[in-house]
């Protein structure tokens, strides 16, 4: 649960998470033991809340936080939330049944609820490995009206943070759930930094959100989980919902220094349903004469597992020259398809790392960037979002409709891939041939660079004849604002002839139009 008065998403970068995956099969039963480690994970910690009905944590494994603060720590815990967190069975309590449940419940006009937090404080990867922290739960089952201030969450913290109390975000917090309003979504956020502002877009920080399929969030359990991964270079932590991934962060989105404060030192895990604060004021308010009590987050189990130790980190490639210039920045674009309008090819060149090109959720899709004349090209980079390439090519052409493959690779690690290449080209296109997630291919990036001063250019090789361009939106075209869609942080929309750009990730709905929700629109 952060400190953020609204939830950003910079979905961004995929790796190799495919191989790291712990995939949990979603069941709806209200009680499921943890699951053992696959081949070549360790697990080191569980708790799957078994104990009498009525009785507290083990408190040998889990502290309890009480009142309205740390000890001399920010108000409200620094985020607004009203309730008084206790360590009463009345607020958290184990159900007899396996399960954990933390219920707000009020007085008047008074709220208490549950905060536990672990004793142990070290949860890090290993050295050139991978931690993967996980909750089996049920957010509390209540919607609409009734919902109006519940904010339960998954988290963790970094342990310096524990008897300072006042240096967030810089050493790190972790949101593996959280959610508001009963609204069925899981936000997923990485803060770092300083606020406000900061490398990490505090108070927002760097986040991702998904909605729960099959049933609700509310209606059913589902598996929420972290993969925090030293194993990999940049470094990455990715988001999980019922074991697909949604949201990444690497550490090549901030400077070196603001990721090792954020990920230097080990972390504690929290859960709690604090009620009211910053993120439930800016979709909808605080809990209200409307607002339900009574209703718990039921937590099956919590768990924790390493992997990998003792590998050097890899890097798919080896970063080429950068002596060449930039030459595709606002170039005609084209692509094989687009995954919504807000999505279009134009907004891979566009120089602007909030606004992304998408395909259609299948292969091969490609994006093709048009450089005017046949230039030598001498390095492609490609700035993956969440949704990367596990299997593309770099292609080459003079024509657009014969081709050179000029980079080939079936495993992709997603994130920023730096890859040298060899050749001359009007066009250049990557073609993707297997996506490494459920969605599309989708960058924040695509960029061409030129050869480098008194450099020979370049020539193509041999041809490989392939399906020929499509055409996008020609850059600039801002889509126009639309109900009952997906914005990204960063999007670009017009509304009324004007334009705004997207603060906080959300699906639109009729009255959140961009005049009427500055929590989520600025005008630009």
């Amino acid at each position: 649960m952060s400190f953020s008065s609204s939830r950003g998403r910079l979905g961004v970068l995929g790796a190799a998470a495919a191989a790291a995956l712990i995939a949990i099969p979603l069941t709806l039963a209200a009680e499921a033991s943890v699951p053992p480690p696959p081949a070549g994970w360790t697990q080191i910690f569980a708790d799957d809340f078994t104990g009498p009905a009525g009785s507290g944590v083990n408190t040998g494994t889990w502290r309890y936080t009480t009142g309205t603060s740390y000890p001399g720590g920010p108000a409200n815990f620094g985020t607004g939330e009203i309730e008084t967190m206790t360590s009463s069975t009345s607020n958290v309590s184990l159900d007899g049944a396996g399960n954990l449940r933390i219920t707000p419940q009020r007085s008047g006009t008074a709220w208490t609820s549950g905060r536990i937090e672990t004793n142990r404080e070290d949860f890090q990867p290993p050295a050139n490995g991978v931690l993967r922290v996980e909750a089996r739960l049920q957010m509390p089952n209540v919607t609409g009206a009734a919902a109006r201030g519940y904010w339960p969450a998954f988290w963790m913290l970094g342990t310096p943070y524990r008897g300072n109390w006042w240096n967030w975000p810089g050493v790190g917090e972790i949101d593996i759930m959280e959610n508001v309003q009963g609204i069925n979504n899981e936000w997923a956020t990485m803060h770092c930094g300083t606020s406000p502002g900061g490398p990490c877009n505090e108070k927002s920080g760097i986040g991702g959100q998904r909605a729960c399929s099959g049933t609700s969030c509310q209606a059913g359990f589902h598996t929420y989980a972290m993969e925090w991964d030293r194993s990999t270079n940049p470094q990455q932590v990715r988001f999980y919902l019922d074991g697909a991934q949604f949201h990444q962060v690497s550490a090549n989105q901030m400077d070196a220094g603001t990721w090792a404060a954020a990920t230097n030192h080990g972390f504690f895990i929290i859960l709690n349903v604090a009620m009211g604060g910053e993120f439930p004021a800016a979709l909808g308010g605080g809990p209200d004469g409307a607002t339900a009590p009574g209703h718990p987050m039921v937590v099956d189990y919590v768990a924790a597992w390493t992997r990998g130790a003792g590998s050097p980190p890899t890097s798919p490639t080896t970063p080429p020259s950068t002596c060449g210039p930039l030459i595709s920045r606002n170039m005609l674009v084209t692509a094989s398809s687009i995954e919504s309008g807000n999505q279009a090819a134009a907004f891979a060149v566009d120089g602007d790392t909030g606004t992304r090109w998408s395909s259609a959720h299948n292969e091969p899709n490609w994006l093709q960037v048009d450089l005017g004349a046949v230039k030598p090209v001498t390095r492609v980079r490609l700035n993956w979002e969440a949704a990367y390439g596990r299997a593309y090519s770099i292609q080459l052409s003079a024509n657009g409709s014969t081709w050179t493959d000029a980079y080939t690779t079936y495993s992709g690690v997603g994130g920023i891939e730096d890859i040298a290449v060899t050749g001359s080209a009007r066009y250049v296109r990557m073609y993707g041939m297997q996506r490494a997630t459920v969605y599309g291919f989708s960058l924040w990036e695509f960029e061409i660079y030129g050869a480098c001063p008194g450099s020979t250019p370049p020539t193509t090789g041999p041809t490989t004849p392939t399906s020929g361009p499509t055409t996008s939106q020609p850059p600039g075209q801002y889509p126009a604002w639309a109900p009952n869609t997906y914005y990204a942080v960063g999007t670009r929309v017009s509304y009324s002839g004007r334009n705004y750009q997207c603060l906080q990730a959300h699906t639109s709905i009729v009255s959140w139009e961009p005049p009427n929700a500055a929590s989520l629109w600025q005008l630009i």
